[in-house]
Formats: structure tokens, C-alpha cells, sequence
């Protein structure tokens, strides 16, 4: 009598299956400064130009006053995006982009 092969076969699309969902990076945090974002409508703009970002889960902007520089808090996945990708895109909507530096003067 052949062996069924329902629980091998089962047993089998289970593993895969953990491996896939495992295989999925976390989700990543980067801090960006953002420069010549002194208005009160640069930090809405620099808001929706990351959150247009294919993998983008994220984004939280602040900026003490109107004329402040802005600083974005992204929440992104590094399986679809990169943090170049999302320095760019700011720098590409005029405001300049860097990773903030831990040290401040």
C-alpha cells in the first residue's frame, strides 16, 4: 500500500513557509536632518516625499518653529528601500539630506 504523502507534502509547505516569513527584513529606523526646510509648509513637503517611498511604512516630521530645519523619523523596510533612496528623494524635492550625526556640537 503507498504511503500518503498529504503529511510529508504538509510538512513540507509548512517549513517553506516559516522560511518565507522569516526571510522578511524587519522594519529600520533611520533619522534624517533636513536642510533649507525653514518654512512652514517645507515640513509637510518633505512628510509626503518619503511617504511616497515603495516601502515606506512611516514617517514622523518635526520642526521646533516655522523656520527650523526639519528632522524626519522614518520607519521603513530595508528589503525595499534604501536610506539613500530616501535621502535622495528629499534632496530631489530641494531639500538637502543626511543621516543625523550623533554628536551635536
Amino acid at each position: 500500500m503507498p504511503r500518503p504523502l498529504f503529511l510529508p507534502a504538509l510538512a513540507l509547505a509548512l517549513s517553506l513557509g516559516a522560511a518565507a516569513i522569516s526571510a522578511h527584513a524587519a522594519d529600520a529606523t533611520v533619522i534624517l536632518e533636513v536642510h533649507h526646510a525653514g518654512c512652514v509648509l517645507c515640513g509637510p513637503i518633505v512628510k509626503s516625499a518619503l511617504a511616497h517611498v515603495q516601502g515606506v511604512k512611516a514617517v514622523k516630521v518635526s520642526q521646533p518653529n516655522g523656520m527650523a530645519d526639519v528632522t524626519a523619523i522614518v520607519v521603513y523596510n530595508p528589503a525595499v528601500t534604501r536610506i539613500a533612496t530616501l535621502i535622495k528623494t528629499v534632496t530631489d524635492h530641494g531639500y538637502p539630506a543626511a543621516v543625523e550625526s550623533k554628536a551635536k556640537p
